[in-house]
């Protein structure tokens, strides 16, 4: 009896324990499992929550459905939960969570159940791209007219955040010194075959429009004969064609109309950093790409000059960019605030095009992921092959007269092996006429020339010869290139670290000469050794090329306009989840 009495109170013991033990995990699991959601990640079943596009509005939105893993079947569902707007707008991606958003999983803990898909990779890129097995996951939403924003509305006031949601991985980029036009294709392939993207909060039809795009170039056809696109100057001739033609098919922009003059919405048409511009100007008089409701759209513009901005709010040696930064800040406070796309992707379908020498430091906090056109293209200053864009810096003089002097002397005429002229700008000019200034016939190297009207002697000299070196100055874009390829001059860059533009398009090397920074004493060897059939080869490409970085009084194919929005466009649409 004693035996039997005692076996009774050790298992009473033994059953308030595990009960107590079990209650601290249930404590501890709904403070430290994403929602506080326990009995679910306990079971391999797990439901995952997914959107329904409603067809009134185009954007994606809720009678959820549910996923179920073990067999695939798809539920209906309902929830009536007041709180359920607030735990949409509230709901991240599930995984490890970025720094960049640990603000905001702190501040967003919801009632809703995470699973986990697998995603695979989309690429253009000729070969089948390696897959990334990443676990993402969808969210549930209530059923809405309108499309809901992240701004929540708390207590009378408005709560927006420029946080986004999880960003997949980035490819691993090798820490190289110089990075040479090889070291970019190979970092550009790799990163079109490595998904890479923001994860939106909540789809949208337009990104499947976006989505079933991509499946197009992929299986583009194959061009063989065409007189318009000579196929040795691009990377795949095909792929080129085909976004392009879906690019003018597709494609519509929202253009925000908010932010006042001069930084926003004023165009500066002249000088060195006038691709901005121009860009700026023909977008907002586009009508076969722009759209009024921002529904329709694809992607999203942001307007403004990053040369107004500098010229209107820099302090004179200061050495402090902070109130142009905050400037931009306030503007995009203004944007997610009224508007629900930005914070819909952290801005990932957003750009901006801007061409001052500081636009990438001064976007890289609050815009940085957006789609960055940058003149000021440089690999180890935050450029991101895949996402950034090399903007073609232009120097325009006359905007009445934009395509005056064009062309030059052909192959046979031009008697200058190589011509330089410029401010001893950066370290690198320096060297540069170290080396070679006055030591050789052959090479005319120069410092700054006297400035003539319409600057004759400067163009004369470019038409005139076979190579016109286009070296750095503080920064790695020179509008030499431009300029050079506008006088059919075979460009010689001297820049290390620099993106050319439309790189993810162009096969720089069939119509311009790389030449490491540090072989600057070498240099007319180097030219020399180019044979004059390679020679007369790579002007005739110049040719060819020319149309593609020529700025009209209005847009025409294949032009510059065209060029950069298609960058743009192609870049987006490497950042599609595939279908």
């Amino acid at each position: 009896m004693k035996l039997f009495t005692k076996c009774q109170a050790e298992t009473r013991r033994l059953i308030w324990t595990i009960g107590v033990m079990f209650s601290l995990v249930l404590i501890f699991q709904y403070f430290e499992l994403p929602f506080g959601i326990f009995i679910p990640s306990l079971f391999p079943s797990v439901k995952v929550p997914l959107v329904e596009e409603s067809k009134e509005n185009g954007d994606l939105l809720p009678n959820h459905k549910i996923i179920d893993h073990n067999n695939s079947s798809i539920y209906n569902a309902s929830n009536s939960n007041d709180t359920y707007l607030t735990q949409l707008n509230d709901t991240r991606i599930s995984g490890s969570t970025p720094k960049e958003s640990l603000d905001f999983e702190k501040h967003n803990k919801t009632d809703v159940d995470h699973g986990k898909i697998n995603t695979t990779n989309s690429s253009f890129s000729v070969g089948s791209p390696p897959q990334d097995n990443s676990n993402t996951s969808l969210v549930v939403k209530k059923e809405s007219p309108e499309p809901v924003h992240t701004e929540l509305k708390q207590k009378g006031k408005t709560s927006s955040t420029n946080t986004a949601p999880k960003i997949t991985k980035k490819p691993e980029t090798p820490v190289l010194d110089v990075y040479s036009v090889s070291d970019m294709n190979k970092l550009l392939v790799k990163s079109q075959a490595s998904y890479y993207s923001v994860i939106p909060k909540w789809p949208s039809a337009t990104e499947r429009e976006l989505q079933a795009v991509t499946l197009q170039i992929e299986n583009a056809p194959i061009v063989k004969n065409d007189p318009k696109l000579y196929a040795p100057l691009y990377r795949n001739v095909s792929i080129f064609k085909r976004s392009y033609e879906l690019m003018e098919q597709t494609l519509k922009i929202y253009i925000y109309k908010e932010g006042d003059r001069p930084i926003l919405h004023t165009p500066v048409l002249t000088g060195i950093y006038a691709s901005e511009g121009w860009f700026m100007k023909q977008l907002e008089n586009n009508r076969q790409f722009v759209t009024k409701n921002p529904r329709k759209a694809h992607m999203f513009y942001l307007p403004f000059s990053s040369r107004m901005l500098e010229e209107t709010l820099y302090v004179v040696d200061s050495h402090s960019h902070k109130n142009l930064i905050q400037f931009l800040k306030n503007y995009l406070d203004i944007i997610a605030t009224k508007y629900p796309y930005w914070n819909r992707t952290g801005g990932a379908d957003h750009f901006l095009v801007a061409c001052h020498d500081w636009a990438p430091s001064e976007t890289k906090q609050y815009m940085g992921k957006c789609i960055r056109a940058l003149c000021n293209a440089d690999v180890k200053e935050g450029f991101v092959f895949g996402k950034d864009v090399s903007l073609p810096e232009t120097y325009v003089h006359s905007p009445k007269d934009v395509l005056r002097n064009i062309g030059g002397k052909p192959a046979s005429k031009r008697s200058t092996l190589a011509f330089f002229a410029g401010s001893m700008h950066g370290y690198v000019r320096p060297i540069l006429l170290q080396h070679w200034e006055n030591k050789d016939p052959d090479m005319k190297i120069f410092g700054k020339l006297p400035r003539k009207k319409g600057n004759k002697v400067y163009v004369n000299y470019m038409k005139s010869s076979k190579y016109c070196i286009c070296a750095k100055g503080y920064e790695v874009n020179s509008p030499r290139v431009v300029e050079a390829i506008f006088y059919d001059c075979v460009p010689v860059i001297i820049s290390d670290n620099f993106v050319p533009p439309f790189l993810e398009v162009l096969n720089w090397e069939s119509f311009a000469v790389f030449v490491p920074e540090k072989d600057i004493p070498n240099l007319k060897n180097i030219l020399v050794s180019i044979s004059d059939r390679k020679y007369r080869r790579l002007q005739m490409m110049v040719k060819k090329v020319q149309k593609h970085f020529l700025w009209n009084p209005k847009p025409v194919k294949y032009d510059i306009f065209h060029m950069i929005l298609h960058s743009i466009w192609y870049n987006r649409l490497h950042q599609i989840r595939p279908m």
